[in-house]
């Protein structure tokens, strides 16, 4: 990096009022410890347990192999009596770089070398010969959602073996727990092996293996591994850990990189030597009882998963007998609805989003649940649906503290993407560069990775549909903190845009009239159809949101009425999507015709209808939420787990329910050698080619937030309860903690179709309308208060 970029770097750094959270890897002060046991006792019931009669293997760990993750580190758990595998991944293990070029075709290279990837940090293997599965009986593994622990166990010569896997965010560790009822003992070894052909080194008198190395990039990472027992005997040659006839085992990791999401440092903390750091954790973690890290894991975990408790009614027994694998096999054979399937299936998702987006980066295309170091797309950040997708769950699913590893991601790239769109968006070798030839603020490609570097394809309207997920969280929360960090994102992009629109003259197809419009320069309406159309449906509909949201923000903050007063003029001249007369379609390019794949994945036209709110059944005229229903009809109902999120929601703001039904029991089908669908493990699988499937983790969060829209809608000011209630939940059913936009928290009980009664919270709300079969309710409340309602009849 040339002198002078990096001094405008650390201006640009400087002026944000954050530069993210702490360092994803770091020391931390010792956690608060639980005085009384956090461990639930009510049986949390088959809506929170997954289970199975039969462990994953090193070849099916994807699909088979159950998470665990503390926020930064994850690892799948393959739970195997002879062999227990753990995959880990560290969330910050990138390879590549800013990646600041283009190519002859105006593209930003895209590959592992380039563009960098997300990695594997380490296997575990632990290796106990004589419990083979075929000297075993009785054996059961289990992820029991509602305390974030995955187990197994099993009876071997009439003694019970069982084992717990947990990943601490308090301590910062991977914790294994070995432990028998019945006299028996373990006897086997440890192994820690590295992904990139690292070298691991013991230290016998601290019974600890660790590994430390780095990449080409420059990103140092490490890991250490170490054993404790009470009984028996634990030593540590050269490669493994040696333990015998102990009663008791317990396996303490940590690990992890140099990584620092500050631009100034190059994002890398030059003074951090993970390897070190890591050793410190593990030794900290394991000189404590067990109890002692299982209960603190616990409390802590528990303190965000208890914010929302869910029912959708009542399984029968013969689908509670299933194991998890069988049950949804039986769901789709007989074509049956699942109630506490389906709800544990939205509990699964708040689960993976509490172990995968907390004080470290935010959710990319897989979490950090990787099963090589070749994960599809380098497993990054896709700005056309994946990262939105990802936490359009977190605040309805009581997990606002979630969101802020994507607010802080986007204030950490923010100067690099600033730098960049300033160096390179007009470029002439870029298609979508401004006809203008002015340039100001920022924008991103298709693929972003940590480093603030960009892939494939210039995204323009990327940066609108990011900040406006960032201003929806405001809207949840209503924290001016949060507002007041966002706000430089916000202004850049408006900056970006107030540049890069372009007038065109346009004719009413009622009137005759002609005017002149404002629409997007050249784009490409994800990721189908012409690359070079103006005004764009997806383009308009976001910068008409970004626009006014900005205006808002900067009402609330007291700050540059002039220029708000500027973008008021431009929003005005926005041109607005029409319906075709030739298709009766919401058009998605500035055309009657269809000019792309009639059921493309993307719902791009239809972001004015979810995420957006500008098409709404209540308030639109007749013909655009006709002209919408027809597109998403002709969009089909059948496609990739995400897509089928995306037009379950669609359908839930339409307020078809069993539409919106069909679309998640679609997404919870098995999937069986790769094909679309749930994996064993709950993953959602995109079939990619025959036999191969790839996990998307947006589709597992996207599926859980089209199950909670169709138990309440929101907007400021406006809740309606049970807009989408489909038949297969009408019966009875109930949810507490969700979010509602305007500042509000709701818990909800139906019974027969109707709502029995609604307690509604203001977080920072002070009035809103609450509305349910047919009647409205007025509502104030101050900041903390609460009211119960009744009687929606």
């Amino acid at each position: 990096m040339g002198r002078r970029r990096a001094l405008a770097l650390a201006a640009a750094a400087a002026s944000l009022p954050a530069l993210g959270g702490l360092p994803a890897f770091a020391a931390s002060a010792p956690p608060r410890r639980p005085t009384t046991s956090p461990m639930a006792t009510d049986g949390t019931g088959t809506a929170t347990r997954m289970w199975y009669r039969a462990p994953a293997g090193p070849k099916t760990m994807l699909e088979r192999a159950l998470p665990v993750g503390n926020g930064r580190l994850g690892a799948l758990v393959g739970s195997d009596p002879a062999q227990e595998l753990l995959f880990v991944t560290d969330a910050t293990l990138w390879t590549g770089e800013v990646n600041d070029t283009l190519d002859q075709e105006g593209q930003f290279p895209y590959g592992r070398d380039d563009f960098g990837s997300l990695t594997q940090l380490a296997h575990i293997t632990v290796d106990i010969p004589d419990h083979d599965l075929g000297s075993v009986h009785d054996y059961r593994r289990e992820l029991d959602l509602a305390q974030g622990l995955v187990s197994a166990g099993y009876v071997r010569s009439g003694v019970t073996y069982q084992r717990r896997v947990f990943a601490s965010a308090p301590d910062d560790v991977i914790v294994v727990q070995f432990t028998q009822r019945g006299g028996g003992h373990y006897t086997g070894t440890v192994s820690l092996d590295g992904t990139h052909g690292e070298s691991t080194s013991g230290d016998g008198p601290l019974t600890t293996l660790s590994l430390d190395a780095r990449f080409a990039n420059g990103l140092r990472y490490g890991a250490a591994l170490t054993a404790h027992s009470a009984s028996g005997s634990v030593s540590v040659t050269d490669s493994k850990i040696v333990f015998t006839r102990c009663a008791d085992l317990t396996l303490v990791f940590s690990g992890g990189t140099n990584y620092s999401p500050d631009p100034r440092d190059g994002y890398r903390n030059p003074e951090l030597d993970p390897a070190a750091l890591a050793a410190a954790k593990v030794r900290d973690a394991v000189s404590l009882p067990a109890t002692g890290l299982l209960h603190t894991h616990v409390a802590d975990y528990r303190e965000q998963f208890d914010g929302m408790r869910l029912s959708l009614g009542s399984s029968t027994d013969a689908q509670r007998a299933l194991d998890t694998w069988e049950r949804l096999k039986a769901r789709t054979q007989q074509d049956e609805p699942d109630p506490e399937l389906e709800a544990l299936y939205v509990q699964f998702g708040r689960y993976l989003m509490i172990s995968s987006s907390r004080g470290s980066l935010p959710v990319a295309l897989q979490g950090p649940w990787l099963d090589g170091n070749d994960p599809d797309w380098m497993g990054d950040y896709h700005t056309d649906i994946n990262i939105q997708m990802n936490y359009w769950m977190a605040d309805r699913a009581a997990l606002p503290r979630s969101f802020d590893a994507f607010t802080d991601y986007c204030l950490s790239q923010l100067p690099v993407w600033s730098d960049l769109t300033r160096r390179l968006f007009n470029d002439p070798r870029n298609r979508f560069r401004n006809t203008s030839g002015k340039i100001a603020g920022w924008t991103v490609a298709f693929s972003t990775n940590i480093y603030g570097g960009l892939g494939w394809w210039w995204h323009p309207a990327g940066n609108a549909w990011l900040c406006n997920t960032l201003w929806e969280h405001y809207e949840y929360t209503q924290d001016r903190g949060h507002l007041t960090k966002i706000y430089p994102l916000l202004q850049g992009a408006c900056e970006f845009w107030e540049a890069r629109l372009v007038p065109m003259t346009v004719t009413d197809a009622a009137t005759g009239e002609r005017r002149e419009v404002l629409v997007a320069d050249k784009e490409w309406s994800p990721e189908h159809g012409p690359q070079d159309s103006r005004g764009n449906t997806y383009a308009q509909e976001l910068v008409r949101d970004l626009f006014a949201h900005f205006r808002e923000a900067s009402t609330l903050l007291g700050r540059n009425a002039a220029y708000s007063r500027t973008l008021a003029a431009l929003q005005e001249r926005l041109y607005l999507p029409e319906v075709s007369p030739k298709t009766g379609w919401l058009q998605e390019w500035m055309s009657p015709d269809n000019l792309g794949e009639t059921t493309h994945r993307h719902l791009s036209p239809l972001v004015g209808l979810f995420p957006g709110d500008r098409i709404r059944p209540d308030a639109s005229p007749a013909t655009l939420v006709k002209g919408a229903t027809e597109l998403l009809t002709a969009r089909g109902m059948e496609n990739f787990g995400w897509a089928n999120a995306w037009r379950s929601l669609c359908w839930s703001r339409l307020k078809n329910a069993e539409n919106a039904y069909r679309l998640i029991a679609t997404n919870l089908r098995p999937s069986v050698d790769g094909t679309n669908g749930s994996a064993m493990n709950l993953f959602d699988i995109y079939e990619a080619a025959k036999g191969r499937g790839i996990f998307q983790i947006e589709s597992n969060f996207g599926t859980a937030a089209a199950v909670i829209e169709m138990l309440l809608y929101s907007r400021p000011g406006h809740i309606e309860l049970l807009p989408a209630l489909p038949a297969a939940w009408a019966d009875s059913g109930s949810v507490t903690g969700v979010g509602a936009r305007g500042g509000f928290t709701v818990d909800l009980s139906w019974r027969d179709g109707r709502v029995r009664e609604a307690t509604v919270r203001s977080v920072g709300g002070r009035r809103t309308t609450v509305t349910a079969g047919g009647v409205t309710r007025d509502v104030r409340l101050r900041a903390g208060g609460s009211v119960t309602l009744r009687n929606f009849r």
